[in-house]
């Protein structure tokens, strides 16, 4: 198993010398305008993907997909001159769909501005159902209670004689606290 850094390294050769050999070295009249997108060597170094594009029509792909097929073979002894590795790898060509993924993308992006669009519009001059804005201010609430002061005061004294500390001189947990307790 190689280095990962020199997978990368000899994928990128491999793209360069490709591209390369293409535009210069290939006669065949059924290859279109090819452009080599990417390269990706299994860690082994033994087979190798190149992505390509073709400008065109389906028809077009087709046709570029059987030049290159019938090209691998050359194209392999290029990339093996020019990489001077011990094994050349296998050549694969796949036709990469990410300019075409793009597009699609794109596509829906612009539906969903035009779908935002006719959102702001409609919305433009509606009004809200309920309250303008009903969380901007706390709402009033017209309760009134009736306080007697006599029950908000609340004297706890030990018994003659005893410490407030001492638990027993006031019942409860008033005395374990050591506080005392008015409201007032």
């Amino acid at each position: 198993m190689a280095d990962p850094a020199r997978a990368r390294r000899l994928a990128v050769r491999i793209r360069e010398v490709v591209a390369s050999t293409l535009e210069r070295g290939v006669k065949d009249p059924r290859l279109g305008m090819v452009t080599v997108t990417d390269a990706r060597v299994t860690p082994d170094l033994l087979d190798a993907t190149i992505f390509y594009t073709v400008y065109g029509d389906d028809d077009a792909r087709e046709a570029s997909a059987a030049a290159l097929e019938s090209a691998r073979g050359m194209l392999r002894s290029q990339v093996g001159r020019a990489t001077g590795v011990k094994v050349t790898p296998t050549l694969t060509f796949i036709h990469d769909r990410l300019p075409e993924d793009t597009q699609h993308l794109e596509d829906l992006l612009d539906v969903a501005r035009r779908r935002d669009a006719e959102i702001a519009r409609a919305r433009q001059d509606a009004t809200p159902a309920g309250e303008p804005d009903p969380y901007r201010r706390p709402r009033e609430i017209d309760v009134e209670l009736e306080i007697d002061e006599a029950d908000l005061e609340l004297d706890v004294e030990p018994e003659p004689g005893r410490d407030w500390a001492d638990p027993d001189a006031v019942g409860g947990d008033e005395a374990r606290s050591g506080w005392r307790e008015s409201a007032s």
